[in-house]
């Protein structure tokens, strides 16, 4: 009789069960410069309420590295799970397409399966001559501005900036000639004034309709701009903040023993008012500097935290698949550097956090080196989908064992890369980050390593990479040059093959 009612139960539920959806919401959220300063990853300065209760529903990745530290080509890593070494592109210029034609980007595969895939903001570079891609998405994307001034005065009274100009695809052979535009903006005005807050608007509006259409699963991209600069924000976000809290770098030269050409010191700071054009700047104008970075990273919170409120009130929560991801870190004046673009750590860590209902554990948190390229694999397992094909170099790994056990190692390191002038000629330096070291390896792709200059730095007992440890270490330089030897060698340029 027990056996009879057992079958009888299975032969009742079963049917409900596979009745049931089956495929899970994607929400994918970009955010433009964010390095980890956030409350939930230990800055105490941080005043980021919504980013910690997104952590709170799954997990973070305490050691999450980009795999390069620019935005076009960490946007080409993620969308199509490829290194930068692999598709031999480094800048801001080159489409994706043009190292892999036929290349099916992440959300493209979704599509692929049937989700319809949307994106709202910046996902793709768009600007510096490069354009989005209209074969990922189901509509075409809605675009905001990444440079944006509601004060004329800030913007040359009304005129075309440098930065705008890069971002709009104007003028690109005469960004020298136009002016500078302001390198913050701080307003009293509704959020919505500017572009997080108008990608917040539309991403709302995009939740309330998949909830209309429960058949068929949205994959939303929504790339939020800050806290890219110019750190334009409502007054209160810049109000929520002690200003005289913020203390200045107390590193402010390169690593002792770095190669000269592996640091920088401005960056697109250059393009800024009231910047001047080369080093120092002021102690005042390092301090709004950072002031203005905080307060762009609470501006963009709270549009996040009014997307949560969104996806709550729709009952979507427990149906949807939540990544939150930086493209890059970002310098805040430590080793004399801002912005991005080196092979420092504060460059290329970056903000992981996944909500994988059912799978990750509510506020945890791991020490498992990641990379950018490992949340395509990751989102594919995690929907159920058969593993991605390519055609283009497929280099990340699944993090879902990882989800499910935070204990659980799937490799020992994270790689990223950066390319650089030495006297002259064009080297990459290809980097090798485990939980204790990281490694730069610099010369041309495909010479011999022994034109190679090297960096290591040990973060537990040098966090500030004050020294280059190569010479003194030859051990873990070898043992780090495994790891780097057992990958294929960087490509220079796109479709170039190796020779």
């Amino acid at each position: 009789m027990r056996a009879f009612l057992s079958f009888l139960f299975l032969a009742v539920t079963l049917p409900l069960a596979a009745a049931a959806p089956s495929r899970p919401h994607v929400l994918m959220i970009c955010v433009d410069d964010l390095k980890p300063a956030i409350g939930c990853y230990g800055d105490p300065l941080a005043r980021t309420p919504n980013l910690d209760r997104l952590a709170a529903r799954g997990m973070r990745f305490d050691l999450a590295y980009c795999n390069q530290a620019v935005c076009a080509p960490s946007r080409n890593n993620l969308l199509l799970g490829s290194r930068s070494t692999s598709l031999g592109i480094y800048n801001l210029t080159d489409n994706f397409r043009l190292a892999v034609p036929d290349a099916v980007t992440l959300p493209q595969y979704f599509k692929s399966h049937g989700w319809r895939t949307e994106a709202i903001g910046k996902i793709l570079h768009t600007g510096h001559g490069n354009h989005d891609d209209e074969a990922s998405w189901s509509l075409p994307p809605i675009k905001e501005k990444v440079i944006e001034y509601l004060n004329p005065a800030n913007s040359a009274d009304g005129k075309l900036t440098r930065e705008e100009a890069y971002f709009t695809n104007q003028q690109l052979g005469k960004i020298r000639d136009l002016p500078r535009g302001a390198a913050w903006e701080n307003s009293n005005v509704p959020d919505n004034a500017y572009a997080d807050g108008r990608i917040a608007d539309a991403a709302i509006g995009r939740l309330r309709a998949a909830k209309e259409k429960p058949d068929q699963p949205l994959f939303l991209a929504l790339g939020f701009v800050k806290p890219h600069l110019p750190f334009t924000a409502p007054k209160k976000y810049w109000d929520m903040h002690d200003r005289a809290a913020f203390p200045l770098p107390t590193r402010v030269t390169p690593p002792d023993g770095a190669p000269s050409y592996a640091g920088k010191t401005l960056g697109e700071l250059n393009n800024y008012t009231p910047i001047p054009e080369s080093p120092p700047l002021t102690p005042e104008m390092k301090r709004t500097l950072i002031h203005g970075y905080y307060a762009a990273v609470s501006f963009m919170d709270a549009q996040l935290g009014r997307v949560l409120d969104e996806l709550d009130a729709q009952g979507l929560a427990d149906q949807t698949i939540i990544v939150l991801w930086g493209d890059h870190g970002w310098h805040l004046g430590d080793h004399g550097m801002w912005t991005k673009h080196t092979n420092y750590e504060q460059a290329n860590r970056i903000p992981l956090i996944v909500v994988a209902p059912g799978i990750a554990a509510p506020g945890s948190s791991t020490r498992q080196p990641a990379e950018t390229v490992d949340v395509l694999p990751t989102l594919v397992e995690l929907a159920g989908l058969p593993a991605h094909p390519g055609p283009q170099p497929l280099d990340g790994t699944s993090l879902v064992p990882v989800l499910r056990d935070p204990a659980r190692r799937i490799r020992s390191h994270a790689t990223h890369a950066f390319p650089r002038q030495r006297e002259g000629k064009p080297v990459i330096g290809r980097a090798i980050r485990t939980e204790r070291y990281r490694l730069v390896e610099w010369k041309k792709p495909d010479a011999a390593s022994d034109t190679a200059d090297l960096e290591l730095y040990d973060y537990q007992e040098d966090p500030l990479e004050t020294r280059n440890l190569a010479a003194s270490q030859p051990q873990v330089v070898a043992e780090l040059r495994a790891l780097l030897d057992r990958q294929p060698e960087a490509l220079a340029k796109p479709n170039q093959k190796k020779k």
